[in-house]
């Protein structure tokens, strides 16, 4: 797995410049469930009792506060990841991360911006190393299910990823939610299913 803290915002040192950052995050987490990914950043610096300037000092763009919004999370998927490797078949492994993955996006509304921009091209310029973490997750497990013959050998990860944030979209779309998301990741696994 990538290292889990390159290029995050380091927390601040000071006291009171680590309570803003910590006021911030905490402001932040609320306003996108709230609001999703496109909370008003100057509703989030006021929610937090500070100014504008001091959100850009610690957060220069959206995507590195939302970074430091949802880290936890994105941690906690690739741990998911090592668990389900050791314990399941490799394409079981690789299929119920996916299934987690996709709940977890539905969950929380801000991540579908977050994990896009993650597998987006040109994603690497934004401020987004969490996905380094969900990329090397899905990197490892997809390797293990292609070496064991169970999924197909052309398939990237990182169109996986695509695909798998595409088919969350479509069930969203259709509004039925848990019931439509089934449907479309048993699709989206039956095409990406090795061929006997």
């Amino acid at each position: 797995m990538s290292q889990v803290g390159a290029g995050r915002p380091a927390k601040p040192k000071r006291a009171d410049a680590r309570r803003n950052y910590e006021r911030l995050v905490h402001e932040a987490g609320l306003a996108f469930a709230e609001k999703g990914a496109q909370a008003s950043l100057d509703d989030i610096a006021k929610r937090a009792g500070v100014g504008s300037g001091t959100l850009y000092r610690h957060f220069p763009t959206r995507e590195a506060l939302m970074e430091a919004v949802y880290v936890g999370q994105f941690d906690e998927l690739a741990e998911q990841a090592r668990r389900l490797a050791a314990e399941l078949p490799p394409a079981e492994a690789l299929f119920a991360w996916l299934a987690a993955l996709g709940d977890q996006i539905v969950r929380v509304r801000a991540l579908k911006t977050l994990l896009g921009a993650a597998v987006a091209e040109g994603g690497a310029a934004l401020v987004v190393q969490c996905g380094d973490v969900l990329k090397a997750a899905a990197a490892e497990l997809l390797a293990a299910a292609q070496e064991a013959g169970e999924v197909r050998a052309d398939l990237t990860h990182l169109e996986l990823l695509r695909l798998n944030h595409a088919m969350v979209a479509a069930a969203e779309l259709a509004g039925d939610g848990p019931k439509d998301i089934g449907r479309y990741q048993q699709l989206l696994l039956e095409g990406v299913r090795a061929k006997p």
